[in-house]
C-alpha cells in the first residue's frame, strides 16, 4: 500500500457527522444553479429502482429528466414513457452513460444500476462536473468507497446517497427522541429485514437477450458468460456484482443504528450465516447476523432473506435500548416504551403502501443543495461510513474471520486474507480512476 493511499483513508474519518436532524457535515460548495431554474437530471438504470427515481423527479417542479440510460432498450422506452405521462417534455434515450457525461445540458446524474456500476459511475460522473445521486450501498467493495468520497472531494460535486430514511420526517423525530435522552443512555441498536424469495435455481447458460448489452451491463466487473437466472434482479445475490442482502437491505437499517448512536466505524466485526433455505446458484447468505463492537456501544442487525416473519409486527426496524427504556423504529412509524416497558409515545409516520411516495424528500434535499447550497442530509462520506459496515460485516463472514479494525487509520488490523476482500479486480479499461 502506497502513502497515497494510507493518506486518504486516514482522511475518511476525519469529518464527524452532525447527526442532529439527519444532516452531515462536508465541505462546503458553491451552488452550481441559479434557484430559479430547473436541475437537468438523467437517471441511470430504469427497470426497478430507477423508475422511482423518475416518479421522484416527476413530482418536482424545479427538476425535469432530460436523460434515461438503460443498458435495456425496454427500459429506456419504459423510462421515456414515465416522464411524458407526466407531462414533461420527452428525454432522450442511450445505452451508454459515457454519452450521457458528455451532454453538457446534464446537471446530475441519478444512478439505479447494478451495485457493481455504482461507485465508477458516479467517479465517472463526478470527473464530467456532474452532481450524484447514487443508491445504496453506493459502492461495491470498501475501497470503492473511499474512491467515491476522493472523487466528490476532488471535483467539488454533491454526492447524495439514497437511503432516504435519512429525509423521512418521522424518522428525524424518532433520531432526535434517542438524541435528546427519552429512553435515557442508549448503548445498542438491533436491526432486522426479512422477506420471503424465493429459490433462482440453476443457471443455464443462454443466448444474450436481444434487448440487452450485456458488454455494457457488466461494465467494470469481471466478465462472465451470460445466464439466465442473473438479469434484472438475481445479480445481488452474487459477489461479482452484488454485496447481498447486507448491501442490499442491511445498509438502510446500519445506517439509522449508527445516526442514532453517534458512532462512525467500529473496532470488532463478527457475522455469520449461509444459503440455508434453498441449494441453488445464490452465493451470498439468505440468512445472516452481523455485530459491529465500538467499545462502549453496539450494533447488530439480523437479515432473513428467505423467513418473511420479522419483530416488532415488522419486516424492516431498528430499535434502540438505552438505561431508562427502548425507541421502536419501522417503516410507518416510532414507538417510545419505558423501562417498564409501558407505551409512552408514538411518532407516526407515512401510512402503509406509501414507502416510495417519501422518496421525494430526499430529492428534494439533493436538488436544493444542488441549487442554494443546502446541507445534503446523506452526504456520500457519511453515507459511506455506513456502507463500510455493511463491506466489513461481508469481509467477516467470506473470510470466516472476526476482524479487527483500526478505527483511526480505516484499515483491518492483522488479518492480510481478510484485507484480499477490502478491493475487487476489474475488467481491463474499467478500474476506478479520476
Amino acid at each position: 500500500m502506497n502513502n497515497s493511499t494510507q493518506m486518504h483513508r486516514r482522511d475518511f474519518l476525519k469529518q464527524t457527522a452532525t447527526l442532529a436532524a439527519g444532516v452531515a457535515t462536508f465541505p462546503a460548495f458553491a451552488a452550481s444553479t441559479s434557484p430559479n431554474s430547473k436541475v437537468r437530471v438523467a437517471v441511470m438504470g430504469c427497470n426497478a429502482r430507477g423508475m422511482n427515481h423518475i416518479s421522484g423527479y416527476n413530482a418536482l417542479e424545479d427538476a425535469e429528466v432530460v436523460y434515461v440510460c438503460d443498458v435495456d432498450r425496454r427500459a429506456i422506452d419504459k423510462g421515456i414513457a414515465a416522464v411524458e405521462k407526466a407531462g414533461k417534455p420527452r428525454p432522450k434515450g442511450t445505452e451508454d452513460i459515457r454519452k450521457v457525461l458528455e451532454d453538457k445540458n446534464v446537471d446530475a446524474i441519478s444512478i439505479a444500476a447494478p451495485d457493481h456500476w455504482h461507485a465508477p459511475a458516479t467517479i465517472m460522473s463526478c470527473a464530467a462536473g456532474k452532481h450524484v445521486y447514487v443508491e445504496k450501498p453506493g459502492s461495491h467493495n470498501a475501497h470503492e468507497a473511499e474512491l467515491m468520497v476522493q472523487a466528490a472531494r476532488k471535483h467539488k460535486r454533491f454526492v447524495q446517497m439514497g437511503n432516504q430514511r435519512r429525509s423521512w420526517p418521522w424518522m428525524i423525530e424518532s433520531i432526535k427522541a434517542v438524541h435528546d435522552g427519552e429512553i435515557g443512555d442508549v448503548y445498542f441498536a438491533r436491526g432486522w429485514y426479512t422477506n420471503k424469495r424465493e429459490t433462482i435455481g440453476r443457471g443455464k447458460p443462454a443466448p444474450v437477450p436481444e434487448w440487452l448489452n450485456y458488454d455494457l451491463w457488466q461494465g467494470p466487473a469481471p466478465e462472465r458468460p451470460y445466464m439466465d437466472n442473473i438479469i434484472h434482479y438475481n445479480w445481488h445475490w452474487f459477489w461479482n456484482w452484488g454485496t447481498g442482502e447486507l448491501g442490499n437491505n442491511g445498509v438502510h437499517a446500519l445506517d439509522i443504528a449508527r445516526w442514532g448512536l453517534k458512532v462512525n466505524l467500529p473496532k470488532r466485526i463478527t457475522c455469520g450465516g449461509g444459503r440455508y433455505f434453498f441449494q441453488d446458484d445464490w452465493e451470498t447468505p439468505d440468512t445472516i447476523l452481523a455485530s459491529f463492537d465500538y467499545g462502549t456501544k453496539g450494533i447488530a442487525w439480523e437479515g432473513q432473506s428467505c423467513a418473511p416473519r420479522g419483530f416488532e409486527n415488522s419486516g424492516f426496524g431498528v430499535n434502540f435500548y438505552g438505561s431508562n427504556g427502548t425507541i421502536v423504529t419501522t417503516n410507518n412509524e416510532a414507538l417510545i416504551y419505558d423501562k417498564a416497558n409501558k407505551l409512552i409515545r408514538q411518532i407516526s409516520g407515512k401510512k402503509k403502501g406509501e414507502l416510495f411516495g417519501y422518496d421525494t424528500v430526499h430529492f428534494r434535499n439533493f436538488l436544493d443543495a444542488i441549487k442554494n447550497g443546502t446541507p445534503l442530509r446523506s452526504e456520500i462520506e457519511d453515507g459511506q461510513r455506513s456502507t463500510m459496515l455493511c463491506h466489513l460485516g461481508n469481509i467477516a463472514l467470506r473470510s470466516g474471520h472476526t476482524i479487527n479494525f483500526d478505527q483511526a487509520n480505516n484499515k483491518i488490523v492483522g488479518d492480510p486474507e481478510a484485507v484480499k476482500l477490502w478491493s475487487r479486480q476489474y475488467r481491463p479499461g474499467w478500474e476506478p480512476k479520476f
